[in-house]
């Protein structure tokens, strides 16, 4: 082995050259392209729909597919990549290209058939269209068993009945993986956009991640064909928890990204601002933003980037992705926090970001699962050993 293929090793960020080209790659893009537009779509609670299709150009959008299958086919950590580069510039666009890339485009490869691969996969990978994931329900989000919408076979196609919602991308979205039971048991269906019966309701305003939309999904009898059904029937639970632990880790990823971000913005202000005659980061107080801030951001980074060596479509990490969420979800959100405390009146204005992060961050303690419901898994898990 030589010295720089040893060294690349070592890297905890990027253990192959693969994988340093690729940030480097999505680090400049976020730079010259996802940052300029990341305040205008803030502000008019907007997805750049043109900006995705971009990331389709990059080969981007199917990162975990498969080479022959049109996709980057890369791992987990190259997911990791990607999210963790591009939420350092705009973490609600980055919430999009989840939603799009990991929620239907790395759930409908994995759970697809070669059929339904043909049909599909082209259009999502280039971006023509976008795709969103229906699993939250109005009175149920965690408890994924206590879903009310439903499905009932009527010949060569099905029937579904309900509503799913908070699901991001679903007012752009042409093409959603939806779950629903059939007989009680769990089932996941590929709903297109035009498909009798299915509608989107009016965008749900919310506080942060506004470079992403959301809405309600309605299924009023809706008809899907047979062969729309992923996997097979009662299969849902399946699909849904293989593909929970990549969202999980990439929802980590945009939060070291939201830490890295404000850290590096409240360190340059610290080092520029004077107070009593001297730059503030000499006072005690906001020294201990900083540091406290790095230790904690350094600590998630080396959990997400670990955790993301050992998932994999045949390797089952749960204890370790939800870990790796419960810890970093919070870290975002302190860290803007302590960006915002350092910059003080600036920091609560627009012009260095740090509040649209701060809106942003809050959403990772909630989205692809709470923090209560990482507890109980990593809990649950842990007994289980020793049982």
């Amino acid at each position: 082995m030589s010295a720089s293929s040893s060294a690349m090793e070592s890297d905890l960020e990027n253990p192959t050259e693969e994988h340093r080209m690729l940030r480097q790659m999505v680090r400049d893009f976020a730079r010259e392209v996802v940052e300029p537009q990341a305040d205008e779509h803030d502000r008019s609670a907007t997805l750049n729909v043109p900006l995705m299709r971009r990331l389709g150009e990059l080969g981007l959008l199917g990162v975990t597919v498969p080479s022959e299958h049109g996709g980057a086919g890369m791992d987990a950590v190259a997911a990791v990549i990607v999210h963790h580069e591009l939420a350092k510039s705009d973490p609600g666009f980055t919430l999009a290209y989840l939603a799009h890339a990991m929620l239907f485009v790395n759930n409908f490869f994995h759970a697809g058939n070669d059929e339904q691969r043909a049909r599909y996969l082209p259009k999502v990978l280039s971006g023509e269209w976008i795709g969103a994931m229906g699993m939250t329900e109005p009175t149920s989000g965690t408890d994924v068993l206590g879903m009310k919408t439903f499905a009932r076979r009527d010949g060569d196609r099905y029937i579904l009945k309900g509503r799913k919602a908070l699901i991001t991308n679903a007012p752009e979205a042409q093409i959603f993986l939806v779950y629903a039971t059939i007989e009680g048991r769990v089932t996941t269906f590929v709903v297109e956009r035009g498909f009798p019966g299915f509608s989107t309701d009016e965008k749900t305003p919310k506080m942060g991640m506004r470079g992403s939309t959301m809405s309600e999904l309605l299924f009023d009898d809706c008809v899907v064909p047979a062969w729309n059904v992923l996997g097979q029937e009662g299969g849902g639970i399946r699909n849904m928890m293989r593909n929970l632990e990549l969202e999980r880790l990439t929802l980590a990823a945009m939060s070291l990204g939201i830490a890295d971000r404000c850290l590096e913005i409240m360190i340059q202000y610290a080092g520029e601002r004077r107070s009593f005659g001297k730059p503030i980061a000499e006072h005690g107080q906001i020294q201990r933003y900083i540091a406290e801030s790095y230790a904690k951001t350094e600590a998630a980074r080396a959990l997400i980037y670990a955790v993301a060596r050992n998932v994999s479509p045949e390797r089952r990490n749960r204890l370790g992705t939800d870990a790796a969420k419960l810890f970093a979800a919070p870290v975002g959100k302190e860290v803007a926090d302590n960006a915002m405390q350092v910059l003080g009146g600036w920091g609560y204005c627009t012009e260095y970001k740090v509040e649209r992060f701060f809106r942003d961050a809050k959403l990772l303690e909630i989205g692809g699962g709470t923090l209560e419901s990482h507890q109980k898994n990593i809990t649950r898990e842990l007994i289980g050993r020793i049982s």
